[in-house]
């Protein structure tokens, strides 16, 4: 066997190198490249690697460490875990900064993988620049600070152990039920050890989605139970877009007449105009989905996490008799809510599953009635969205806008704030991927860094980023790299002055309204934010608009220009979709001076009782 002499490091590149995967009958590299911020602990070792790697493995310099790894994430997840990125950072706070983002993969079950700089194994110079040191145990660094929101966390202290720490992080980050954040730490010293390798580990290596069939008797049980349920529905979770398993849903709910509802990482599995998908579910659902939830006697929930946003806080499904099957890759989540386990891959489950049910149907009456709420709920929400004579418009008046805009094929991109649950409810999504929404952890900032990640995974289609003035103040500088990088965005700002929704959730639980608005905040003045002038300055075409005709426009403009656009809109902080919608568990304190907390309690004590 013959071997080839390199740093850790240029192995670690080679290696890289040599991952492929097929998509579409195309052999492509399953790396498309490296984000990188170098600094001390990186930049000897890793750095003179990638610069050598070239086209090979491109690297992607952005302006801060926790974007560049959202704009990771936001590219496995427009991939479908089909391909994915690294990032690395230096040994300090550059390491650190990934940590967040690291939580928000490992939440959505996405691909990363993260390769910070460490300190020095051989602790010569210790203690270095920007080293963690714990008095009792001299192996801490600041990179432990991944182990709890890694999949898979290793710190290489000398170089053969490469070997069988990337053999480990290429089995989670492309195991379907397993697949999440890998850390490799690499000691800055170890990157730039050399060592005799076996040609064999840089030998081309391909890898294909695992697709787990059902067990036949957990199959057998879950037709047993569909055939007996008189009133099913489908929850679409992220894990229908991640199987690519879209078509089969469709055609599955078609086949046998079961309603859908959609999840906030499932929506656009199917299209909006798909006459059986109610939209989205839960506390920021629809009415026609939450309606017949609360009847079902049985919920096939495929791919999704069974979060409390999804079921209300455990009250969502209020039938007595109802039955969860939990179709999904990850036995962890198969089980959830004393649910009957299909545990497979979705596409796979899809397929199999249909044939056992063979030419069943649900009743008539059960899907005729599905398809009455979802018409009465698609009219409702137009008129959520239309433009009014306001003298601000609300989030789902811009929503309204920007969708008259949008094309089918374009990608929406959102995290956190009110927004998201605005665009669960109205949003009408057109082809597959083309609702991308970071809920899981609701990161605010992953915003624009995430857009970018979007458009580098499918550069054919549009980006509109909508984020608010908060989540925008948080993280921005990546305005500045979609401009270098020539990947344009179409980015809406809402301007409401502050954290509007978590003033009306405030609000909602009887608290006055205190240091969410910048008005409430401890202030000498306020600030008059000019966001188009920021935004300008990083190099995007941007205005403010006055109003919703203004922002159409705008808009119409935005589609026509070769870079990124920022178009920033005021909207009313207090405005906020009262149609759909269910309870969710924020607790409220049991005692307190004001009388509207003490009556937030009495609702809540009211809405626990509720619950099964």
């Amino acid at each position: 066997m013959g071997t080839v002499r390199l740093t850790m490091a240029q192995a670690l590149v080679r290696a890289m190198q040599a991952q492929k995967t097929v998509i579409e009958g195309e052999t492509l590299p399953l790396f498309a490249g490296v984000w990188a911020i170098f600094g001390h602990g990186n930049v000897a070792g890793l750095g003179e690697a990638l610069q050598a790697a070239g086209e090979a493995l491109p690297t992607y310099r952005g302006h801060n460490e926790q974007a560049m790894a959202h704009a990771a994430i936001a590219f496995a997840k427009a991939s479908r875990r089909r391909r994915m990125m690294a990032v690395t950072s230096s040994i300090g706070p550059g390491a650190t900064n990934m940590v967040t983002a690291a939580a928000v993969a490992h939440v959505n079950r996405l691909p990363l993988l993260l390769l910070p700089g460490d300190v020095f194994a051989g602790r010569r110079p210790d203690p270095v620049l920007q080293q963690i040191e714990d008095f009792g145990d001299g192996t801490i660094s600041a990179n432990d600070c991944f182990r709890p929101v890694s999949r898979y966390f290793d710190r290489l202290t000398r170089p053969e152990q490469l070997m069988p720490a990337f053999e480990r992080a290429m089995a989670v980050l492309t195991d379907p039920a397993e697949c999440g954040p890998v850390t490799l730490a690499l000691c800055q010293d170890v990157q730039t050890e050399a060592y005799d390798y076996p040609e064999s580990f840089f030998a081309e290596r391909l890898w294909t989605p695992r697709r787990a069939r059902p067990d036949r008797q957990e199959l057998a049980e879950a037709v047993r139970l569909l055939k007996a349920a008189r009133k099913p529905l489908v929850i679409a979770g992220g894990g229908v877009l991640y199987s690519e398993a879209e078509a089969a849903l469709a055609e599955f709910c078609m086949a046998h007449g079961i309603p859908a509802a959609e999840t906030q990482g499932g929506k656009s599995a199917l299209p909006a105009q798909h006459a059986l998908n109610l939209g989205a579910i839960g506390v920021t659902g629809t009415g026609a989905a939450n309606a017949l939830a609360g009847e079902a006697d049985l919920v096939l929930a495929i791919g999704t996490r069974l979060q409390d946003f999804t079921t209300g806080s455990r009250t969502l499904f209020a039938n007595p008799d109802c039955r969860i099957i939990g179709l999904n890759v990850q036995v962890f989540d198969a089980g959830k809510h004393r649910g009957q386990p299909l545990v497979c891959d979705a596409q796979a489950g899809l397929a199999e599953l249909s044939a056992a049910l063979g030419d069943h149907r649900a009743p008539a009456a059960w899907t005729e009635r599905a398809q009455a709420e979802r018409l009465g709920w698609l009219s409702l929400a137009a008129r959520c969205t239309e433009a009014g004579n306001q003298p601000l418009p609300s989030d789902a008046q811009v929503i309204g806008a920007v969708q008259r805009w949008s094309e089918p094929s374009d990608v929406v991109v959102c995290a956190a704030g009110g927004l998201p649950g605005e665009l669960h409810k109205l949003w009408q999504a057109g082809a597959p991927g083309g609702y991308h929404l970071e809920y899981g952890y609701s990161c605010m900032g992953y915003e624009i860094a995430g857009g970018l990640g979007v458009k580098l995974a499918d550069p054919a289609r549009e980006v509109v980023v909508m984020v608010g003035d908060g989540s925008y103040l948080m993280m921005n500088s990546e305005i500045a790299t979609s401009v270098m990088l020539g990947l344009k965005l179409v980015i809406v700002v809402l301007d409401n002055r502050g954290f509007g929704c978590i003033n009306r959730l405030q609000n909602a639980t009887g608290g006055a309204s205190f240091n969410n608005l910048l008005r409430d905040t401890r202030h000498e003045a306020l600030p008059a934010i000019d966001f188009a002038a920021h935004a300008g300055a990083m190099g995007a075409i941007a205005r403010r608009v006055e109003g919703l005709a203004e922002l159409e426009a705008a808009l119409g403009d935005a589609r026509n220009h070769d870079r990124t656009s920022v178009i920033v809109v005021d909207t009313d902080p207090l405005a906020a979709t009262e149609a759909g919608g269910h309870w969710w568990d924020v607790a409220v304190p049991e005692v307190s001076e004001r009388p509207e907390v003490n009556a937030a309690r009495e609702r809540y004590d009211a809405a626990i009782k509720q619950r099964p």
